[in-house]
């Protein structure tokens, strides 16, 4: 991927500090309206209308009630109209996506692939949060998230000249005769099929031998997007990051059980998302050490 090397300061004549600075109150802006479509989508209700409000006591919430993370720590994590408690999980969704905007944005700096990071660990948190609280990973999103990823790997080649990482290592490196963004679309299928039909094939090979569901659709389809947007190597590494928080969670959660449930749902989305991002983010550098540490 391509980067651009001038800085913030260059632009504008401000100090760094102030981007990021700006990066972390977008972010938690962006992150108050996650929260909004991880509490409505899977309710099927509007993200528009109405306005927030307490779930409980249905008051509207004033501008100065929805400020995010200070509101929630200033009314002490409870509404304002009827003290009802507000779940940690709205300031937790705000910290968590300002946090994410500015390792984006020290990733990426002024390159135009800012813009796909924070749509990409956006997206993915909103998922994240969802499948947490419901199971599901609605195709209102993942279908959207598969396009984008695609739009992106056809408009950025032609564009920008972003060359994305899959597009230096065989067997795209190997389409030198074709158009940057034909190669790049080439990656997109692949990176596809490998990030979904991996997780569709384990699904399957597991569901013959235990008889149960192992994989959702929602899964699939999320890693469809994921792979289409990374490639085939990082929808790789972003699976195996998954397989392995989720082993470790797992294990964590059953150990505290006190009937040792060892079919125990968790929800798989989540451990999805954290390896996705941590791959998009430092994918490649890690593909790096490990090729340096362990094969000759």
């Amino acid at each position: 991927m391509s980067f651009i090397t001038t800085s913030f300061e260059t632009y504008t004549g401000l100090p760094e500090p102030v981007a990021y600075l700006f990066v972390f109150m977008f972010g938690a802006v962006i992150g108050s309206f996650l929260n909004v479509i991880i509490h409505r989508v899977p309710n099927e209700e509007s993200i528009v209308f109405p306005g927030s409000a307490c779930p409980k006591c249905k008051a509207q919430l004033k501008p100065y009630d929805n400020i995010p993370i200070l509101s929630w720590l200033i009314l002490g994590g409870k509404c304002r109209n009827c003290k009802e408690k507000i779940a940690i999980r709205y300031p937790a969704v705000e910290l968590l996506t300002a946090l994410s905007w500015i390792l984006v944005y020290w990733r990426f700096g002024l390159d135009p692939m800012l813009f796909v990071g924070l749509v990409f660990v956006s997206t993915v948190i909103a998922l994240m949060f969802i499948d947490a609280e419901h199971m599901i990973l609605p195709n209102v999103i993942t279908y959207p998230f598969c396009v984008f990823a695609f739009l992106v790997r056809i408009i950025y080649p032609i564009a920008f000249g972003t060359v994305f990482s899959d597009m230096t290592y065989r067997p795209l490196s190997s389409m030198t005769a074709y158009p940057t963004w034909t190669v790049s679309l080439t990656g997109a299928f692949l990176g596809a099929l490998a990030g979904g039909g991996v997780l569709r094939l384990i699904g399957a090979v597991w569901k013959k031998l235990r008889g149960v569901d192992a994989m959702g659709l929602g899964d699939v389809k999320m890693m469809v997007g994921v792979g289409a947007l990374l490639g085939w190597r990082l929808a790789f590494l972003s699976i195996f990051l998954a397989a392995f928080a989720g082993a470790v969670i797992g294990i964590v959660v059953i150990m505290r059980q006190k009937d040792k449930n060892f079919q125990a749902q968790i929800p798989f989305g989540i451990f999805l998302g954290i390896g996705s991002v941590i791959a998009f983010l430092f994918g490649e550098q890690m593909i790096a050490w490990y090729m340096r540490t362990f094969v000759p």
